[in-house]
């Protein structure tokens, strides 16, 4: 027996003990959803996606909202502030308005600029070419998609590396998928060209000013964008060893 634990912990029906807490208390997730915020993620019901009688696990009830990374305040540590001091004044030496920033935030050591995408060519510009910043490499351009439940669910994210100051910064853009069109950089960034073209094929996000917007892993005929959340999933059964597997989209769902 724990000595400590026989002097802390209150026995049942002492105060402190369960039989205090609250009745009343509400299960709380994720941060809902602000107005006018960048989404990242989707709205979840239950853990293992089944509906009715057939979930024993206990967490049929489980409700999530939409992921809302949340902004970062001032000061956000390190050489963050001189990057976003130094963006925000070449935004405001070109007459680029602030809003086309929609949020910053630091989160696991890593900086990301949430950008309105009317200006995204401006600003990787000024990312590359101002002195202060010289961000030369877009090391990878990829696609998000988080469901049909998310607004501006299609998100195209952009990996800049300094190779002067050997820094790294995350820019993300937010479409609906009704509308997935965004300005292509590869006028900045050639290292771009087949990375927007491998995201238009997974994603459809559409990359205006591209010089070749064509598939480059599915065939130029394929109908659709097979990483979208609402692709199906399709296949054919599979016999192993007596059994048959059912395809992918006639299993049990487990997310």
């Amino acid at each position: 027996m724990n000595p400590v634990a026989d002097e802390t912990t209150p026995a049942p029906g002492e105060p402190g003990s369960s039989a205090e807490r609250a009745t009343d208390l509400a299960p709380t997730g994720a941060e809902p959803a602000r107005a006018g915020a960048p989404i990242s993620g989707r709205e979840r019901q239950g853990m293992f996606g089944v509906r009715g009688s057939g979930d024993t696990s206990g967490y049929g009830g489980l409700h999530l909202p939409a992921y809302v990374p949340p902004a970062t305040e001032r000061p956000y540590g390190g050489w963050f502030d001189e990057v976003v001091d130094a963006l925000f004044d070449a935004l405001r030496a070109k007459g680029i308005p602030d809003d086309t920033v929609q949020q910053v935030t630091v989160d696991r050591g890593e900086i990301t600029f949430y950008l309105r995408r009317e200006h995204l060519v401006e600003v990787c510009r000024i990312f590359r070419d101002d002195p202060a910043l010289r961000f030369e490499l877009c090391s990878s351009v990829s696609g998000v998609d988080y469901g049909p439940d998310a607004p501006q669910r299609l998100h195209s994210v952009y990996h800049l590396t300094s190779m002067t100051y050997r820094r790294r910064v995350r820019l993300e853009v937010a479409v609906d998928v009704e509308d997935p069109h965004v300005p292509s950089v590869v006028p900045v960034y050639p290292t771009a060209d087949f990375q927007e073209r491998e995201a238009w094929d997974m994603f459809g996000l559409i990359y205006d000013g591209h010089p070749a917007l064509t598939r480059i892993l599915m065939p130029d005929d394929w109908d659709g964008h097979p990483q979208r959340k609402d692709y199906p999933l399709g296949g054919i059964p599979v016999e192993y060893k007596g059994a048959e597997i059912p395809p992918p989209d006639q299993r049990r769902a487990y997310s």
